[in-house]
């Protein structure tokens, strides 16, 4: 059972355990590592060094909604993955050649997935313990004993998962054309996991009720967990010219299981004690040999469900590191109105830990390459657009139905309006259009589908 993954894949925009859109003009532009705008905060704090003289304050908003769909049998299991207005906060002083920077917001992951009907591996997961258990005891009796295969299942899943951020930078000009920073983000992850299945069979051989539970797997685990971060950045910038570079070190983030409830049962009075008893009663077994083998078979079941449940057990620990990211950016000003930058990004996904680490199951980190213009069309107003590449390396044995991904091309639009010397409103919207992954599972083949969309909108204060 992986109940503990459920959230662990971005609703937003960024790596698999890593946001990177903060700030409407990612929104709007995507490639803002040669920003020297307030958004620089995150994406180029080494830039600050030319930014606004004084204080600047941005208060940012955006509303994304997603879809996380797995398709098995020709049946399509919805994952709604919602998610309330995400808030992002930025502040930044600078005087001479220093400058101080901060910001709070949703680093990593971030929203909420609910599957109504469940997904289908714990479904056909309950299913096979059931009917292995029955085919055990049917080899133990010689065939006498009837092999249960559930066919009806109660089952919904849903989770929740944030990483909570807050960084603070410190940048000085160290010559007039290179400017450095340095600084730390403190993370607070924030997640539950709430779920059950039950297979049960509408003809029991053993009970005249219409329908009869033959076993269920419940869970309600809360996690928590603190990680550090820390970030250094270059800026060159001559003349129309501005190369970055901004890299993070690995934030080694443990969560800790706060347990409300779990529970794993079967029903082993029908599966078990009834069949043996109807072989007593006619007379193919002694009543000392179906007490021994129901013995035995209790046993086998407890032990092995103790083992499936030990990773939710209250204080059980999981790994859920945030990867080393390392971006770099050449940002062009082609005129005083025109401006474009090319960026780059890779996420160190396979040397972060992760939970019963799946990180070895990718062929490589993330790689993201991103392209953004903006122009300034007068005074008053900016108009931008960009796009975005990610690619995860991702393969079967990294993809799960509590937790996948999918390869994905993004496109971002929007604008800025000057409302005065002080006061810019920043507006964006962006799509996320990703490609399904087939994987060929242990009881079929699976489609795993995504949609994405984000909507934006900021204010940014010059004092």
């Amino acid at each position: 059972m992986a109940f503990a993954a459920l959230m662990s894949t971005t609703a937003i925009a960024g790596g698999l355990m890593t946001n990177t859109n903060y700030h409407i003009a990612f929104d709007r532009m995507m490639a803002r590592g040669a920003s020297f705008d307030v958004d620089a905060v995150f994406s180029n704090p080494a830039g600050l060094a030319w930014g606004h003289e004084g204080w600047q304050l941005s208060l940012n908003f955006q509303k994304p909604w997603q879809n996380r769909d797995i398709t098995y049998n020709n049946v399509k299991y919805e994952g709604v993955a919602s998610v309330p207005i995400v808030p992002a906060l930025f502040a930044s002083y600078k005087k001479d050649r220093w400058a101080v920077s901060g910001m709070i917001g949703i680093v990593g992951s971030g929203g909420f997935v609910q599957y109504d009907n469940g997904v289908p591996m714990f479904n056909v997961l309950l299913g096979s313990v059931v009917t292995g258990l029955t085919q055990n005891l049917s080899e133990k009796t010689a065939g006498f004993a009837p092999v249960v295969i559930p066919d009806q299942f109660d089952s919904e899943m849903k989770g929740k998962q944030y990483i909570y951020g807050g960084q603070i930078n410190f940048t000085y000009k160290l010559l007039d054309c290179l400017s450095a920073a340095a600084g730390f983000r403190a993370n607070y992850y924030d997640g539950y996991y709430r779920g059950h299945v039950k297979a049960m069979k509408s003809t029991p051989e053993y009970s005249s009720m219409p329908v009869n539970e033959l076993a269920s797997l419940s869970l309600d685990v809360d996690q928590k967990g603190w990680g550090f971060t820390p970030i250094v950045s270059l800026n060159y910038h001559q003349g129309p010219l501005t190369l970055t570079a901004r890299y993070e070190f690995r934030t080694k983030i443990e969560t800790k299981n706060e347990t409300n409830s779990l529970s794993a049962s079967l029903n082993t009075d029908q599966l078990v004690v009834a069949p043996l008893a109807q072989l007593v009663a006619a007379g193919k077994m002694s009543a000392e040999q179906a007490t021994a083998t129901a013995s035995q078979i209790k046993t086998t079941v407890e032990s092995g469900l103790a083992t499936y449940t030990a990773p939710y057990q209250d204080g059980a620990r999981t790994r859920y590191d945030m990867p080393a990211l390392l971006s770099v950016a050449a940002g062009y000003e082609f005129t005083p109105k025109l401006r474009a930058t090319l960026e780059y990004h890779f996420f160190d996904d396979k040397n972060a830990k992760m939970a019963n680490d799946r990180q070895d199951e990718l062929t490589h980190g993330t790689h993201e390459f991103l392209a953004g213009v903006e122009y300034d069309i007068n005074d008053k107003f900016t108009v931008s657009c960009g796009g975005q590449r990610t690619d995860y390396g991702l393969s079967d044995g990294y993809q799960q139905n509590t937790s996948f991904a999918c390869d994905s091309y993004s496109i971002g639009l929007g604008g800025a309006w000057n409302i005065n010397e002080k006061i810019r409103l920043n507006a964006g919207y962006f799509i996320s259009i990703y490609s399904d992954y087939d994987k060929q599972a242990s009881y079929g083949t699976e489609t795993y589908s995504r949609t994405n969309n984000v909507i934006g909108l900021g204010i940014d204060y010059k004092f």
